[in-house]
């Protein structure tokens, strides 16, 4: 991407981008949602990987692509760390099956991305595997209930947990963190600026980014439709993993979150063809 490129993003394509990464941003913090499997639905995921895996040799043609995702996922991301306790305990289960109707409503384009370099055996092996690998993990972190004195390590593992939310689609750190006892004392410290969060959560994060990006770009460059079809099956099995079905016994609430479902399908189909007439590439 060169600067005439670069030039031709409009305002209206900014302020699409800011709102893309804001979702990312709400996506990463909201118990249950990837940030990174929002960042693929919306076309992100591989660029922000080959920015991480080469951030020196990509700065100038990615970032200038990725500011505004960056400043909407700061916003999503720390705005919604003061008030999630508030949504999440008011209205849990709609504001969560906003975004199963979100996630639900981008598969087909996410599918059609996945074999815009053919499909083979391999890409459905994979992306079976990978699915019920997510199912195993996450089920049996819902049947463990082991909670741990938050310090200085166990930050470090929080913010190991924040980057490979990102990195791996699908594994949201408040899953793997909210067994252990480490998710609202981490959230709350993101939210108020705690050093002593920030730090060793930041610390984390960086090492997780430096270990595992450039791998996993390698990985989208040599075996693309495995690699994606995969991704494909991680988004699947932690999208039912959120699925409140506590909140679908009566017929109202039932009715509720099926109209919020259907509402994020919505939104997503009319984000999606959106996307297609103003992206930027």
């Amino acid at each position: 991407m060169n600067k005439n490129q670069n030039s031709k993003m409009t305002p209206l394509q900014f302020i699409f981008r800011v709102l893309q990464g804001a979702l990312i941003g709400l996506g990463a913090v909201l118990p249950g949602i990837s940030g990174g499997v929002l960042s693929v639905i919306f076309g992100i995921y591989k660029p922000i990987m080959e920015l991480l895996s080469n951030p020196f040799k990509n700065f100038k043609t990615h970032v200038p692509k990725l500011i505004p995702v960056i400043i909407g996922g700061v916003i999503g991301f720390l705005g919604v760390a003061n008030i999630l306790s508030f949504f999440l305990e008011k209205y849990p289960d709609p504001s969560v099956c906003v975004f199963i109707g979100l996630i639900t409503g981008m598969l087909p384009s996410l599918f059609r991305e996945a074999g815009e370099q053919g499909r083979s055996k391999g890409s459905y092996i994979s992306m079976a595997v990978c699915m019920c690998v997510i199912f195993t993990l996450l089920i049996g972190l819902q049947m463990t209930s082991i909670e741990v004195a938050p310090n200085f390590f166990w930050y470090l593992f929080c913010g190991f947990c924040l980057a490979l939310s990102i990195i791996a689609p699908g594994m949201s750190f408040s899953t793997l963190l909210m067994p252990l006892g480490l998710y609202t004392p981490f959230i709350d410290g993101i939210g108020h600026f705690d050093m002593g969060i920030l730090i060793p959560g930041g610390i984390g994060a960086l090492v997780t980014v430096i270990c595992l990006a450039k791998a996993v770009n390698a990985l989208f460059d040599n075996y693309y439709s495995i690699a994606f079809h995969g991704i494909i099956g991680i988004v699947i099995a932690a999208t039912v993993m959120i699925i409140p079905f506590s909140g679908f016994t009566s017929p109202g609430t039932a009715l509720v979150n099926g109209v919020c479902i259907i509402i994020g399908i919505l939104v997503a189909l009319a984000l999606d063809k959106f996307n297609s007439r103003v992206k930027v590439e």
